[in-house]
């Protein structure tokens, strides 16, 4: 029995995508290693530098409350472990990462402009501030989300959308998330 190759194309196909992706990616502006200074003097002095921890915290938050959620008793050495599981070399690819970003998107000029405004007296306020306000504005957003999706007029605003499109008749009953005959 002759089997076909499907190989080929596929590999074939994947090769082209590879060389395009190529092509893009190393036609961005070279980096000199003025730029890339500055660049992480930028992410200093505006404090995002800062919030890259946020972002290591956030990547492993949720694998940390799987772990409370499965190990109910779990000694602090191993939280402080845990904590720094996600160390330099990933903080440094996320860096480098960021910084190929400000590179493609930013003239050495606009770094250098911009530097010079984040050094100000203004924008150290700001930054100590942020985070603080960034965190309550997250919570109020969170909260307002939960008071509209479950207020009885935004139900009645789906239910009515629901109708005006007939999405009864278009879709059988079998495929309705929240029928009462698939809850039995």
């Amino acid at each position: 029995m002759e089997q076909s190759c499907k190989w080929p194309p596929i590999f074939f196909g994947l090769m082209a995508w590879l060389i395009i992706l190529l092509s893009v990616a190393f036609a961005e502006e070279k980096l000199s290693p003025e730029k890339k200074r500055d660049i992480f003097k930028l992410l200093e002095v505006s404090g995002l530098m800062a919030q890259m921890d946020y972002m290591k915290d956030g990547a492993i938050e949720p694998y940390g409350r799987m772990i409370s959620l499965t190990y109910p008793k779990v000694p602090g050495a191993f939280w402080d472990e845990f904590g720094k599981l996600i160390g330099k070399e990933e903080m440094d690819l996320l860096m480098d990462r960021v910084v190929r970003v400000y590179n493609k998107h930013m003239s050495h000029d606009v770094i250098k402009e911009l530097i010079k405004m984040f050094s100000t007296p203004f924008w150290e306020e700001w930054k100590q501030k942020m985070p603080d306000i960034s965190r309550e504005a997250g919570l109020i957003g969170s909260q307002w989300t939960q008071e509209v999706l479950q207020s009885e007029t935004f139900k009645q605003k789906v239910d009515d959308l629901v109708k005006k499109y007939d999405l009864e008749k278009l879709n059988p009953l079998k495929n309705k998330p929240h029928s009462k005959e698939n809850s039995k």
